[in-house]
């Protein structure tokens, strides 16, 4: 089979109905890989399912799409590599240097944050804190481990990391990702939203995080429901994540980036040969962020795992979104991939950690057939 076969195969497959039902498939998704800058990409489903109001708009290789977690890493985590390459951060700086408010561990570092071991809370709804300052809200939170201590994957983190960047740029967050991202790496579309009508829904209003704060699960919640004004309608061009939506106006460092597959692609690709463009990426740098740290599956913001092709393992960089996205690279071997779905529109929606591995798959076929 050809590249593209493959990619269409795995992305029909993805939103077929499981034994004639369609819980947990995603109404559509889009699968896409460049190696060694030949890039294949495949859409499959909707965009937007069809309702009584709307007919339904098909999953296109253009559709922008709510990248939620994947914000973490090619905007803040790139965003960073690239100032701590131009000399203007290392990441070993204490917090406090940036902020010196940080209400946190006095050593705490920016690897620290990079690492999720700070021991700050994986995550709260500050949208409900009676602070109307959601940083002010965060301040208030005591520590919730040891810092240091352990890996805790936290969404606080990367909006004190988002808040180092800007300040470091001394521009806000949204016009330093422009800066130091979209515009280095000729992007097209990624930036924060509001975005029009080419984003894909991403969900069915708050219903994700209603569910979190009324159950307590997976994290206890600091503060009650007191008749919050949760989103009930579809949710489409603005952020889906709510922090970033309600409390901080849709840009922040761990959610709110939207961009199309083919500028996710542009990002890894651009990352998987970092040392061929030192003017971008200084070599020093660039191995500090890749190179795993007290947690085997962690490196500076990317997550770390591993392709295995025709028996050989190949270090991956990567890292998932909440609202159905992922994005990851081959560290110099000029190999890059992502996905991007709708998964919260299915009644029970399947992890993105799962339907990645159906794209890294595809990927390994890919691989396999080539010389």
């Amino acid at each position: 089979m050809t590249p593209d076969e493959i990619l269409r195969v795995a992305a029909a497959g993805i939103v077929a109905p499981v034994d004639g039902a369609d819980l947990g498939a995603p109404a559509g998704c889009v699968i896409g890989v460049d190696i060694d800058g030949e890039r294949t990409v495949a859409a499959a489903g909707f965009a937007t399912p069809a309702s009584a109001e709307q007919p339904g708009v098909v999953m296109r290789r253009s559709t922008v799409h709510d990248l939620a977690s994947v914000s973490k890493v090619v905007g803040t985590t790139t965003a960073l590599h690239r100032l701590a390459s131009n000399g203007e951060l290392a990441f070993d700086d204490p917090v406090t240097r940036f902020m010196p408010r940080f209400s946190g561990d006095a050593d705490t570092t920016l690897r620290d944050l990079l690492q999720h071991r700070a021991g700050l809370w994986e995550w709260q709804p500050l949208y409900l804190a009676p602070e109307a300052d959601p940083f002010d809200a965060m301040d208030a939170l005591p520590l919730r481990y040891a810092p240091g201590s352990a890996r805790h994957y936290s969404d606080l983190g990367f909006m004190v990391l988002g808040r180092v960047v800007a300040s470091v740029a001394d521009v806000p967050l949204d016009a330093a990702v422009r800066e130091l991202v979209t515009r280095p790496l000729v992007l097209r579309t990624l930036g924060y939203g509001p975005v029009d009508g080419a984003a894909a829904t991403s969900s069915n209003g708050d219903d994700a995080e209603r569910s979190m704060v009324a159950t307590g699960h997976p994290y206890p919640v600091m503060w009650p429901d007191d008749g919050f004004a949760w989103r009930t309608q579809p949710v489409r061009g603005a952020a889906n994540d709510g922090n970033c939506f309600h409390a901080f106006g849709g840009i922040a460092g761990h959610a709110g980036l939207f961009g199309s597959l083919d500028d996710l692609l542009d990002v890894a690709a651009a990352l998987s040969r970092a040392d061929d463009e030192p003017e971008l990426w200084s070599p020093a740098v660039t191995a500090a962020v890749f190179a795993v740290g007290p947690d085997a599956e962690q490196a500076l913001g990317w997550r770390r795992d591993e392709l295995v092709v025709r028996g050989e393992r190949l270090p991956l960089l990567w890292h998932p979104g909440f609202a159905g996205c992922a994005v990851g690279f081959v560290p110099g071997r000029r190999i890059a991939v992502a996905f991007a779905s709708n998964r919260l529109l299915a009644p029970e929606p399947c992890p993105t950690d799962f339907l990645w591995r159906r794209a890294l798959d595809a990927l390994a076929s890919i691989l396999s057939t080539q010389e």
